[in-house]
């Protein structure tokens, strides 16, 4: 994810900045990171992106399937998730055809490894939940006015 002119107002930050300042800047882009993270998980639940846990868990500091960096100088910040099928639950993707083994009990189909009879499963497109491109949308926005509040903050204080 990138802001346009981040990278200039970063260098403006660090020219002007004192040490305080820089610590300041790091805490609040940490917390926005964690506001990031929450968005992502709050877009998973509400657009009911199918999901045993796992994908939702990966978007959540501290999980090893995280992807979280942080740089205190530099105020870069690297958020994401490490499963390799959140891509295609955002964006969606094609089911291959293929069999499952299982059997049927009235109209519910029972996965079963071992079973002899099973289904047939057809390739179709599978709509992705867009999730990640939702949450991205209102960060951005949010994001925007916050920096905003904090620099003009920051300049408030040192005036």
């Amino acid at each position: 994810m990138k802001f346009k002119g981040l990278d200039k107002f970063i260098k403006k930050i660090d020219k002007a900045a004192d040490r305080e300042a820089k610590r300041e800047f790091s805490l609040w882009l940490e917390g926005m990171g964690m506001t990031f993270l929450e968005l992502i998980q709050d877009e998973i639940i509400r657009t009911e992106t199918v999901d045993t846990r796992r994908l939702l868990n990966s978007f959540d500091r501290g999980d090893s399937d995280n992807v979280w960096s942080i740089t205190s100088r530099g105020l870069s910040l690297e958020i994401g998730t490490n499963l390799n099928y959140a891509i295609y639950a955002n964006d969606g993707h094609f089911q291959k055809k293929r069999w499952v083994p299982g059997r049927w009990r009235g109209d519910r189909f029972e996965y079963d490894p071992s079973a002899n009879t099973g289904m047939m499963l057809q390739e179709k497109w599978i709509e992705g939940s867009h999730y990640w491109d939702n949450a991205l949308a209102i960060f951005e926005r949010l994001f925007k006015k916050s920096l905003e509040r904090r620099f003009q903050n920051w300049l408030d204080t040192r005036l």
